[in-house]
């Protein structure tokens, strides 16, 4: 092993470590949005108010760092592989292997414990979703940004995509079945559940919305006028 080939995997550990840090630091982060948002949840309706906008920021961030984290990882554990010892550490090493399969499966049952937690949480969340009715984007088209009601079927964890189903397809649609779409998360809207905080049902005037089409699972693109008035007894 030269003295670059040890600097390289010298260089990727620092960077493992810095990514880790990054990823504690930004947790911290969502986690003082979490506890605002748990504690005054009115806040979003304030004009100029931008914790949800942070709050999506701060995810996506935590979602590169973690697949930075992968890849780094990877690289590592590749260039470990290289440097191995053949013989009689290699022939242990094949008669290792032969665990292969169970280490694999050990591997998919802890995968989602060695996330960080909001990411754990974030597919918690995803999973919970099987069976309820969700807004999604079923089309690629950027110029033709349709939104349906649709049914969730099962959240993949390892691709990170939502199997649903359009239970009432438009008549123009090839075959008129009920059809099956796979998109990712950022194609997935959830609706409001009736145990939410009354404050995250409501929109405040100039919001942007989407609305359903009156007897149709099709959704629309709409901006709020007005909320409801709030009757005291």
């Amino acid at each position: 092993m030269s003295s670059s080939d040890i600097a390289s995997i010298l260089e990727n550990s620092r960077e493992l470590d810095r990514l880790r840090k990054e990823q504690e630091e930004v947790l911290v982060e969502i986690n003082k949005l979490h506890k605002k948002l748990q504690t005054t949840p009115e806040v979003v309706e304030k004009p100029g108010d931008s914790s949800l906008s942070r709050l999506k920021t701060l995810y996506i961030q935590a979602k590169d760092l973690s697949e930075k984290e992968v890849t780094i990882s990877s690289s590592l554990l590749s260039q470990l592989d290289t440097f191995l010892p053949s013989g009689p550490h290699g022939q242990q090493r094949r008669k290792m292997d032969g665990n292969d399969q169970k280490r694999k499966r050990m591997k998919s049952d802890s995968d989602i414990s060695r996330l960080s937690p909001s990411m754990r949480s974030q597919i918690e969340a995803c999973v919970s979703l099987k069976d309820e009715q969700v807004a999604a984007r079923v089309t690629s088209d950027a110029e033709k940004d349709e939104w349906f009601v649709v049914k969730v079927l099962n959240f993949d964890e390892k691709t990170k995509e939502f199997e649903v189903l359009d239970e009432e397809p438009g008549d123009d649609e090839e075959g008129g079945g009920q059809k099956k779409y796979k998109l990712p998360v950022s194609c997935i809207i959830p609706f409001p559940k009736r145990n939410d905080p009354p404050s995250t049902q409501e929109f405040p005037a100039g919001r942007h919305v989407l609305a359903v089409y009156p007897g149709t699972t099709a959704l629309y693109k709409a901006t709020v006028i007005s909320t409801p008035r709030k009757v005291f007894t």
